[in-house]
C-alpha cells in the first residue's frame, strides 16, 4: 500500500496488514491514548460519587437496622427510641402495586400500537412526541395530576391516589421500553404467522408479544425501580399515616416520604430509622435493577 502523502493509516508487510498499535501513525497513537485517559476519568466521576452514596447509606443505615423490629413495628412516639417502619414497606407496595397494574396494561396497548398498527400515522407521531414530553416532566408534576383527578374528587388521600402518580411516571418507560422490544422481533415471524392464515390480531397477540415477552418484562422492572424511590408525587397523593393502612383507598406511610419527614425531625432515633430506611429502599432499587439486568440477558431476540 502506498503509505505516502495523507496514507499513513497501518503499514503494510508481505501479504498481512499491521493492525497493531505500533502500524498506527504517531498522531494516531496519541489520540487513542487520550481518548482512553478520558473514558476513564469520565467513568470513575460517574462511579465514584455512586460507590460514595452507597457506603454512606450502608454505613448510617446498618446500625439502625433491628431484626425484625423495623419491619413489624410502628415508629416510635418522639423521645423514643424503639420501634421500625413496616408499615411504610407495606404502604410503597401497595403504591407500587397499584401504579404497575395501571400502566403495564396502557402501556403495553400504546406500544403495541405504535409498533405494529400505527406506524408513521400523525396519532402515532403524537404519542410518541407525548411520551418524550412525559419522560422530561418533574415527578412532582406528576402528583399534582393525580392530586386534581383522583385525590380533589375522592376527597382524601389514599394509596389509589399515590399509585396513579406512580403510573404516570413509569407510562412512558414501559412504552418505550416496550415499543423497541416489539420492533426487534423478525418480521419474519409476522409474515410465517400471516403466511399460515393468521390475522394481524392474532398474530400480535399469539406471536410477536410472547418472543418480546423478555424485553418487555424488563421495561416494567426497570420503571418500577425508577418510580419506588420518588418521594414528590406521594407527598400530595398518599401522603402519610403513622398507622398500618387496611386498603389502598386510605391514607398510606411510603418509605420515601417517611425518609423525608424523619431526615427534618429534630430526633436522633426518628434520624436513625430514616437512615435505615433509606437503606432498605436502596436495597429494593437495587434488587430490582438486578431483576432488570437478569430480565434483559433472556432476550431472545
Amino acid at each position: 500500500m502506498d503509505t505516502s502523502g495523507n496514507q499513513p493509516s497501518f503499514a503494510y508487510e508481505g501479504n498481512d496488514f499491521d493492525i497493531s498499535a505500533k502500524g498506527m501513525a504517531p498522531h494516531r497513537r496519541v489520540t487513542e491514548k487520550v481518548l482512553t485517559t478520558l473514558t476513564i476519568v469520565f467513568a470513575a466521576i460517574v462511579i465514584v460519587p455512586l460507590i460514595w452514596v452507597l457506603v454512606s447509606v450502608f454505613q448510617k443505615g446498618v446500625d439502625a437496622l433491628v431484626f425484625p423490629d423495623v419491619f413489624t413495628k410502628l415508629p416510635p412516639p418522639p423521645g423514643l427510641t424503639e420501634g421500625g417502619f413496616g408499615h411504610a414497606i407495606i404502604g410503597t407496595l401497595m403504591t407500587l402495586g397499584v401504579g404497575t397494574l395501571i400502566s403495564v396494561p396502557f402501556g403495553v396497548i400504546a406500544a403495541v400500537y405504535l409498533a405494529e398498527f400505527g406506524r408513521g400515522t400523525k396519532l402515532a407521531y403524537l404519542v410518541k412526541f407525548s411520551c418524550n414530553v412525559l419522560t422530561g416532566v418533574p415527578a412532582i408534576l406528576c402528583g399534582l395530576f393525580a392530586y386534581s383527578i383522583v385525590v380533589r374528587p375522592l376527597g382524601s388521600f389514599s394509596a389509589f391516589s399515590g399509585g396513579v402518580a406512580l403510573a404516570v411516571l413509569m407510562l412512558p418507560i414501559i412504552i418505550r421500553s416496550t415499543e423497541e422490544a416489539l420492533l426487534l422481533v423478525p418480521n419474519d415471524l409476522r409474515l410465517a404467522s400471516t403466511g399460515i392464515g393468521a390475522t394481524r390480531f392474532e398474530t400480535v397477540i399469539q406471536i410477536v408479544l410472547p418472543a418480546a415477552l423478555t424485553s418487555i418484562v424488563t421495561g416494567v422492572v426497570l420503571s418500577v425501580a425508577r418510580a419506588s424511590g420518588e418521594a414528590a408525587p406521594l407527598l400530595f397523593t398518599a401522603f402519610n399515616n403513622n398507622f398500618w393502612a387496611g386498603n389502598v383507598w386510605e391514607p398510606v406511610a411510603t418509605l420515601p416520604v417517611l425518609i423525608y419527614f424523619f431526615s427534618i425531625i429534630p430526633y436522633k432515633a426518628s434520624q436513625s430509622l430514616a437512615w435505615a430506611a433509606a437503606l432498605v429502599l436502596l436495597s429494593i432499587v437495587l434488587l430490582f435493577s438486578i431483576l432488570a439486568r437478569y430480565f434483559s440477558r433472556q432476550k431472545k431476540f
